[in-house]
C-alpha cells in the first residue's frame, strides 16, 4: 500500500493511493494516522488536486554515510567496519515539489539519492530477527550536503542538517522487498546516479539493530541508508529527481536562499 501525507483547502490528512497512471492516482482518505490500525473512509480525492507533503514528520531523521563502497572511495574515504550514523533534524524535511534551498554558507552543494526507511513503532534494542516488525515502510530520499562545509568543518550538523536539505516523498510504500532495488537520481534529466540496495555495506537489520541499541526510535522517524557512488554538485535552476524501484519518484528544484 502506497501511504501518502496531504494537504487540501487548508486540511492536513493521509491517504492510500490508488491507480497505475500518474495522471489517474487518487487517495481514500484515512481515517486517523497510519501508524495505527486505520480505516479507509471511502471518500476519494484525485492526487492532481492535492499538494503533496514530507509523507510523514520525522522526529528525527537518523542517517548513515559511507554505506556504499564505492561512494565512499569516491569521496576518498574508508570504508567504515561498522555503521557509522549521524542526524538531520526534523526541520531539514521537505516533501515532493518542494524547493531545495541553495545555504548562503556554502559554495558545493551535492546531491546523495537515498533509500529511506520509516519506523512504525515505538522501538529500541531491536533484534534483527524483529526488524522488519518495527518498518512501517520505504520511500525516497535526498541526502542533500554542503561539501565543501563538510570537508571544512569536520563534524556536519551544519553541512547535512540546513533547512531543506533532506527531501523525503512522494510517499510511503508499505508493502516491498526493498532488499535489491534499483536506486536512480538525474539532474536536468541527466542520470548521476545509479545504484541497487543489495551493494550496501551494512544492511537494513544491520543500521536498525546498531542505532536502536543506543536510542528508542518513534513512529515516522527515518533513516536514510546511505547513497550509491556518483554523488555530484547541484546548482540554482536544476531539477533533482530521485526514483526508486517500486516506490516512485521525488522531485526537488533548487533555488537561492532567499
Amino acid at each position: 500500500m502506497r501511504i501518502a501525507r496531504f494537504s487540501i483547502d487548508g486540511n492536513v490528512a493521509f491517504g492510500a493511493i490508488e491507480g497505475d497512471k500518474q495522471d489517474e492516482l487518487v487517495l481514500d482518505i484515512i481515517k486517523g494516522i497510519p501508524f495505527a490500525d486505520f480505516e479507509l473512509s471511502g471518500t476519494k480525492v484525485p492526487v492532481s488536486k492535492v499538494r503533496l507533503l514530507p509523507p510523514v514528520l520525522p522526529n528525527k531523521v537518523v542517517a548513515f554515510g559511507r554505506n556504499y563502497g564505492e561512494h565512499a572511495r569516491e569521496l576518498g574515504h574508508e570504508v567504515p567496519d561498522a555503521p557509522f550514523a549521524f542526524f538531520k533534524p526534523s526541520t531539514s524535511v521537505i516533501g515532493p515539489g518542494d524547493e531545495i534551498q541553495y545555504p548562503s554558507f556554502s559554495e558545493e552543494v551535492h546531491h546523495e539519492a537515498e533509500l529511506a526507511v520509516v519506523i512504525g513503532r515505538m522501538c529500541r534494542e531491536v533484534p534483527r530477527e524483529r526488524v522488519k516488525d518495527v518498518i512501517f515502510g520505504y520511500t525516497c530520499a535526498n541526502d542533500i550536503t554542503a561539501r565543501d562545509v563538510q570537508r571544512r568543518e569536520k563534524q556536519w550538523a551544519r553541512a547535512k542538517g540546513f533547512d531543506s536539505s533532506c527531501p523525503l516523498g512522494p510517499w510511503v510504500e508499505t508493502d516491498l522487498d526493498a532488499s535489491d532495488l534499483t536506486i536512480q537520481l538525474t539532474v536536468n534529466g541527466q542520470q548521476r546516479q545509479l545504484g541497487r540496495t543489495s551493494e550496501m555495506i551494512h544492511s537494513i537489520e544491520d543500521l536498525i539493530v546498531n542505532i536502536t541499541e543506543a536510542m528508542t526510535l518513534l513512529p515516522g522517524d527515518v533513516i536514510l541508508t546511505g547513497t550509491p557512488a556518483g554523488v555530484g554538485p547541484l546548482n540554482v535552476g536544476d531539477e533533482v529527481a530521485v526514483t526508486i524501484e517500486g516506490i516512485g519518484t521525488l522531485t526537488n528544484k533548487v533555488v537561492k536562499r532567499g
